[in-house]
């Protein structure tokens, strides 16, 4: 098991409220998938950091049918593609009015009992 699932931070696909990426510290690569070693050099134990929460939807559907009982009272719903600032693409749960090349931020929202990333418009305009 690796070490950094056990440590004060916790991504949210682990039950955590943080959305974190992971960095190689022999190679300096980032990625965002969970996995005991650096998927470009093979490193092991790579560090858990902070994402940015920032990014810009490149894709979204409006979802009408839940894929399970738990979904069923949030339908519909709007799923997005975001290209994080960071570089990492994720997927998640948004503003039902969000469209592709809005500026988003995100947060982990509880959703159907569970962790789920959640996008909310941002307003970069002064």
């Amino acid at each position: 098991m690796n070490s950094h699932t056990s440590s004060s931070k916790q991504n949210w696909t682990q039950g955590g409220s943080q959305l974190l990426q992971q960095h190689c510290r022999a190679c300096g690569h980032v990625w965002y998938f969970f996995r005991p070693f650096c998927p470009a050099c093979g490193e092991e134990s790579p560090e858990p950091t902070q994402a940015n929460a920032n990014g810009v939807v490149c894709a979204t559907t409006l979802v009408h049918r839940a894929p399970d009982e738990r979904f069923k009272a949030l339908v519909p719903y709007r799923l997005v593609l975001v290209d994080m600032q960071d570089g990492m693409r994720v997927m998640g749960h948004a503003e039902a009015s969000l469209q592709i090349g809005d500026q988003v931020h995100c947060e982990i929202h509880t959703l159907a009992g569970q962790p789920l990333p959640f996008f909310t418009r941002t307003d970069h305009e002064a």
